[in-house]
């Protein structure tokens, strides 16, 4: 791609000051109907160093209000950054509706074999990485995200002479450093790797515009006009007929066992009191043990609990913790999403939870609640619904390849147990809190629920997070499954 653009270009093609303060006002009124359109947008600057990417950003930003903006440089790496997934501090940052979040430096170039940032990636990993960045970025633009990518394109000698013009003064020498210059000396072979990294992330829906950036005058002239243009096609697009685009088709699923009907688990299991109390000891032992491992391999842990109400999710939660060390673990109930939220993707808040590595994240209810509550109650549109198992595979397939290991279960009572505890918390003063009106709701759609799990755990159900469904009538019974079940794959993702 960098091959064939031509950085020599012409002073009648930089535009004159009239235009562009015409195109600065022309942003200032777009910035307030994108706010009032509600559609989020995500401007990224990458490219060569010195290639004024800082420059820019401060051109585009001088005609907007401070109040509805965000800008990130991102060329820096944290501890928070380093011990979660790299798509992290990108998802936490994404822009809340009608709001604009510009990108110094952005998710693809972690991909480059040099390490720009801490993830070292070898060749037979790049490619599994870059169909990481495009799900990411798909997932946000059929949310109604506009994505607008540019790579700022100079030559080897005009980096050179900025370099150089940098260093000249005090004020500026520090923004050039030893990476800078080796960038500059192996011009050639950093060029093939940003044609891949373009190359690899270029997609009809979120292309890269490449400007050509010799000339200051020039690029932010062409940047301006992609930007409006964008930015006035989208807001069109929401004026016309409801658009077609984000219903994409449930994904093909890795070849693997579908769970069984729910109809087929054997719900009368017991246990014995004292094998009980002994196997939940000693479990619970050798999950603390394996806590501390956890955290000296810094692997991740996300546990995710979904049932039907009053299945048990809070005991088993409790009995799994009581010998965990509490600095390393965090319980996340999940209800009704904040105004907050709900201007973001709905994996925004998801994201927000993850784990630091060594550490605990367990969820009751979860991110599944979309293809749940969200399907069954009408809350959400279908095809927005039915997408969600491809985006959820696929934010789960990102936490695998990080490393994280997931565990979900599905709490599994029939009809009758659930009504008999339905009733003796509504009789106990100090459990009546765990009912609601809408407790009672649920159980009257029953039969919508169960297709719902049963299509949830067949098209969720991945070598990287399988389902476990617990049989969960007996409360001692339910609870000594999730906890083997935790223990015994800790221990084999751990050998």
């Amino acid at each position: 791609m960098l091959s064939k653009v031509d950085l020599t270009c012409g002073p009648d093609k930089k535009g004159s000051k009239e235009e562009l303060d015409a195109m600065e006002k022309k942003l200032t009124a777009l910035q307030l109907a994108v706010r009032d359109s509600g559609i989020p947008v995500i401007i990224v600057f990458e490219g060569w160093g010195a290639s004024g990417k800082g420059t820019h950003i401060a051109k585009i930003v001088n005609p907007l209000d401070p109040r509805y903006f965000n800008v990130y440089t991102m060329g820096k790496v944290n501890e928070d950054m380093v011990m979660r997934p790299f798509l992290w501090p990108y998802w936490v940052r994404t822009p809340a509706k009608g709001r604009l979040t510009i990108f110094d430096k952005s998710w693809h170039r972690i991909g480059m074999p040099d390490g720009v940032q801490r993830w070292r990636l070898n060749p037979s990993e790049i490619v599994g990485f870059y169909q990481d960045v495009n799900a990411f970025e798909k997932q946000l633009t059929d949310d109604g995200t506009l994505i607008l990518k540019f790579f700022l394109h100079i030559s080897q000698d005009e980096q050179k002479k900025r370099f150089k013009d940098l260093e000249r003064s005090a004020d500026t020498a520090w923004r050039v450093d030893t990476a800078d210059w080796a960038q500059n000396k192996e011009y050639d072979r950093y060029a093939v790797q940003f044609n891949q990294m373009l190359e690899l992330t270029h997609t009809e829906e979120n292309p890269w515009h490449i400007i050509e950036s010799e000339d200051k005058k020039y690029a932010i002239n062409k940047i301006y006009k992609i930007i409006i243009a964008r930015l006035e096609a989208r807001i069109q697009a929401l004026e016309g007929p409801a658009p077609k685009s984000g219903d994409r088709p449930a994904p093909v699923k890795e070849a693997r066992e579908c769970a069984a009907k729910l109809d087929g688990v054997a719900l009368n299991k017991t246990v014995d009191d004292d094998e009980y109390r002994k196997d939940l000891s000693q479990y619970q032992k050798r999950l603390s043990a394996l806590g501390s491992r956890l955290y000296l391999k810094r692997r991740p842990v996300l546990i995710a609990f979904e049932g039907w109400d009053a299945a048990g999710k809070g005991g088993n939660i409790k009995r799994l913790t009581e010998e965990l060390d509490p600095r390393c673990y965090e319980v996340i109930p999940i209800g009704t999403p904040t105004a907050s939220e709900l201007s973001h993707h709905y994996l925004w808040r998801f994201f927000n939870k993850i784990p630091k590595d060594g550490h605990f994240a367990i969820f009751d209810r979860s991110w599944y609640g979309r293809v749940l509550v969200e399907r069954v109650e009408k809350l959400t549109p279908e095809p927005v619904w039915r997408r969600a198992y491809g985006e959820i595979n696929e934010m789960e397939a990102h936490f695998a390849h990080h490393g994280a290991i997931i565990i979900k279960f599905w709490l599994h009572i029939d009809q009758d147990e659930q009504l008999e505890r339905f009733n003796a918390r509504q009789n106990d003063p100090l459990k009546q809190y765990k009912i609601t009106d809408e407790d009672w709701r649920n159980r009257a759609k029953w039969q919508d629920y169960t297709e719902a799990v049963e299509e949830m755990l067949s098209m969720t159900d991945t070598r990287n997070a399988p389902w476990c469904v617990v049989e969960a009538n007996n409360k001692k019974f339910a609870r000594l499954k999730v906890i083997k079940t935790v223990v015994e794959t800790l221990e084999n993702a751990l050998r």
